[in-house]
């Protein structure tokens, strides 16, 4: 994959850099900064950005918010945003662009990072138009639920399903976690389109990214 990397902590730049080489990818720019972010992603169109949510001037969501600009400028640039913290504000902020975009979208802490092959396996979903987050992202994003529960008409199963998709799981890997087959699987992320409304005409992972927002702002 061709990988453009953004955080201005240089050793892990420089560390992510190496990581990715060793693992056969091409850093084709490693910037310190979210300007920079979304200029190497206009003139490079990358498989992948990764990007640190908090970045210069100011330390706090450049990052993010040049993620989202760069989605705007590319839309469906596959971005993996890495963070010390889960900023609730931030991952709603990221999945904002998700809906309409297709996917393409990872929020994970950046202790991920120290699993490489758990890290490596994200980050290849992501640029394969997954939506990929760290099971704490969704933990927290969960509490902010509404009263008016638009999964209220789920059964207990088809939850767990669809709380694992939202995690970037295949069908195949949902199956083997909640030990059914996979054409069970197949069935539960039917019946979970259909009650939710989903439109048919939409490609069946255009349907899955919907569907997981509607589980996390749910």
């Amino acid at each position: 994959m061709r990988v453009v990397i953004a955080d201005d902590a240089v050793l892990l730049r420089e560390g992510l850099v190496r990581l990715l080489t060793e693992y056969g990818h091409e850093v084709v720019a490693a910037v310190g900064d979210g300007d920079a972010l979304v200029e190497a992603v206009v003139a490079h169109r990358p498989d992948v950005s990764v990007v640190d949510v908090r970045m210069p001037p100011s330390h706090t969501d450049e990052g993010l918010r040049a993620a989202v600009e760069a989605r705007r400028r590319v839309p469906g640039t596959p971005i993996l945003v890495l963070s010390q913290y889960v900023e609730v504000s931030y991952a709603d902020d990221l999945l904002d662009t998700a809906g309409g975009a297709g996917g393409g979208i990872g929020y994970l802490l950046k202790d991920r990072v120290a699993a490489i092959d758990e890290f490596l396996d994200g980050l290849a979903r992501v640029a394969a138009g997954g939506t990929v987050l760290d099971p704490e992202v969704i933990s927290q994003l969960l509490v902010r639920r509404r009263r008016d529960d638009p999964l209220a008409s789920l059964t207990p199963r088809e939850r767990e399903v669809l709380a694992l998709m939202a995690e970037g799981r295949s069908n195949t890997a949902i199956a083997r976690t909640l030990v059914v087959s996979d054409g069970a699987v197949e069935k539960h992320v039917r019946n979970i389109f259909t009650k939710l409304d989903l439109p048919p005409d939409a490609t069946t992972h255009h349907r899955r990214v919907l569907a997981v927002l509607a589980h996390l702002r749910a």
